[in-house]
């Protein structure tokens, strides 16, 4: 029977508006976990609830620092990349940025729900995982060569490629874009997602690129061969390379010190948090707040190869060839949905370490991701697809005059990106972050170790950011919504490190940042958990298996080698 409850005082608005009744209002936090369906780590802990207003004032108190200031048009909008320039206070030493578009990727593998409400409570067992949670490339083999034959070649083994792409000066990069079709020249791929922006779009070509060529290097393998072997290639550098990255060694340690050893027999890992009846779920303090960390390591601008001209970036010559993520104007930035300039290929050692480019400066430098902490930069406070339509290509690139991005709120659909995840949050009844520390058997972060902002010092050697207990009244503290808690106990991890050491300037901006012990722990159990339960990964079937395509000495197989080995570098 369909009910409308009351509408509480401050919460999120228009709950239930479009009609009917609210699915899941009365979450069952104890259910069972079915296959294919969201479900909970932390089942018996209560909701954390917040209004709308003030999630909406910690949002705002993250995206407060605009990477372009607006008073002064002519101050340089990144700084230059001198071939001496390593790295920015903002960026993080220890992860390139092809990490934050790559792990954009494996979001898209695992999941998607096209049925949640930002604005009303959502039932985890109501939710349909339509991702099977699995690392099997469904973003990228959609449901296959049989039921969807446009996607593939003639003899169903290996995917149609899109247009070949070059450099402003000079000839093609061994790219390509993905598969286009139509007017509006959407994209033809198995998740629709990856053509969100043009980082991820080129990602999604070099897998595409990388069964293509395991395909026609092993014409004796079907094309179900082939697909295990490109899914092995992944789930290994999703274990060995990403992971280690995002939560770091010591966490890696905890959880699974002897993974490198590769038999899992006897050497099985410790999963304190992540357990299941049957079949694998996914968690939703995963899914709605510890793995949306990445949306902190979004870097403002990117270069995406060596050739484009100052003069293709817009007005601000301070950009030198780099595109913002997001912008109100076309091919002013790096937008999706849509077919993009040919000349836009993106040369990936400018975002990962390819043959020494993590130790160049200057333009030939492995751009870094920006830090894991509380801020995410100024473009993603308007998101282009909840915003009005980017202006047309030829208007011309004023900072005072809202041409960069768009500034109107759509409330029913928010385009601040820090918003959005807050909702989402509160809306999945997800508890504080300081009760699922307090769960794991950790000492929660004190209140003054909750800050809002960058994990860097200032000019003046202090912290730049502000004590949460200034956001909103304070009412966040000693409960603090999981996604931000999470991204605060990795600032607060860096602090200390910085603080222990004695470092100042650029010697504590270098120092990398990881997750924490809460965030680390939902990440790396989630991932290590969906691979142990998939009876077709590697670790179950092969768990001796090693890369076969790796040029690094030792046989070592990271992003790097992958990117390497589909376009033949």
């Amino acid at each position: 029977m369909d009910y409308m409850p009351k509408a509480k005082p401050g919460k999120n608005p228009a709950a239930g508006a479009h009609g009917g009744g609210v699915r899941g209002d009365q979450v069952n936090r104890g259910s069972r976990i079915f296959e294919g369906r969201f479900g909970r780590m932390f089942r018996a802990l209560p909701a954390a609830e917040f209004t709308s207003e003030r999630l909406e004032a910690l949002a705002h108190a993250m995206s407060a620092d605009p990477e372009i200031d607006e008073k002064d048009p002519k101050k340089p909008a990144a700084a230059p990349e001198t071939p001496n320039h390593l790295q920015d206070g903002e960026e993080n030493s220890g992860i390139s940025a092809g990490y934050t578009y790559f792990g954009q990727f494996i979001d898209h593998d695992l999941t998607f729900d096209p049925a949640s409400s930002l604005q009303k409570r959502n039932d985890p067992d109501g939710l349909i995982d339509f991702r099977t949670p699995a690392f099997d490339l469904d973003c990228l083999y959609g449901r296959g060569p049989d039921d969807q034959p446009y996607m593939y070649t003639a003899d169903a083994r290996q995917f149609i490629l899109g247009d070949a792409l070059t450099e402003s000066i000079g000839g093609p990069r061994k790219t390509f874009d993905v598969p286009r079709l139509g007017e509006r020249r959407r994209a033809v791929i198995g998740d629709k997602r990856n053509d969100e922006n043009v980082i991820v779009s080129q990602l999604q070509s070099v897998f595409l690129q990388f069964h293509n060529r395991i395909a026609a290097e092993q014409p004796h393998l079907s094309f179900i061969e082939v697909q295990r072997l490109v899914r092995w290639h992944y789930q290994y550098v999703v274990l060995h390379d990403y992971l280690p990255k995002i939560v770091g060694e010591e966490t890696m340690k905890k959880i699974w010190p002897g993974r490198q050893h590769g038999n899992v027999c006897g050497n099985e890992p410790k999963l304190c948090f992540y357990h299941f009846h049957d079949n694998a779920y996914m968690p939703i303090e995963f899914a709605a707040a510890a793995y949306r960390f990445g949306h902190s390591m979004v870097r403002p601008i990117y270069r995406l190869n060596t050739k484009h001209a100052d003069a293709l970036a817009g007005d601000n010559a301070a950009l030198a060839g780099r595109f913002f993520i997001f912008a109100g104007v076309q091919e002013r930035g790096l937008n999706g949905f849509g077919q993009f300039p040919r000349h836009w290929a993106i040369d990936w050692s400018l975002f990962f370490d390819i043959n020494g480019s993590g130790k160049l400066g200057g333009k030939q430098r492995a751009q870094p991701a920006y830090k894991i902490d509380t801020s995410i930069v100024n473009p993603l406070a308007f998101l282009p697809e909840f915003s009005r339509p980017p202006l047309a290509k030829g208007t011309p690139l004023r900072i005072g005059d809202d041409t960069l991005q768009s500034k109107e709120i759509n409330h029913a659909s928010p385009n601040n990106l820090a918003i959005r995840n807050l909702w989402r949050g509160n809306s999945m009844g997800l508890p504080s972050g300081q009760a699922v520390a307090r769960a794991m058997g950790e000492e929660p972060l004190k209140n003054d170790d909750l800050w809002v902002g960058k994990a860097q010092l200032d000019d003046q050697g202090n912290i730049d950011a502000v004590k949460l207990a200034t956001v909103a009244d304070g009412c966040f503290l000693d409960n603090s919504p999981l996604w931000y808690y999470i991204l605060a106990e990795a600032n607060a991890q860096w602090a200390k490190e910085v603080s222990a050491k004695k470092l100042k300037g650029d010697a504590a901006n270098a120092v990398p940042v990881t997750l924490g012990t809460v965030g680390g722990r939902i990440v790396a159990e989630t991932f290590i958990g969906l691979l142990m339960a998939d009876s077709h990964s590697f670790l179950n079937q092969d768990p001796r298996w090693k890369p076969g395509h790796s040029t690094a000495p030792g046989g070592k197989f990271t992003m790097s080698e992958l990117v390497s080995y589909a376009l033949q570098l």
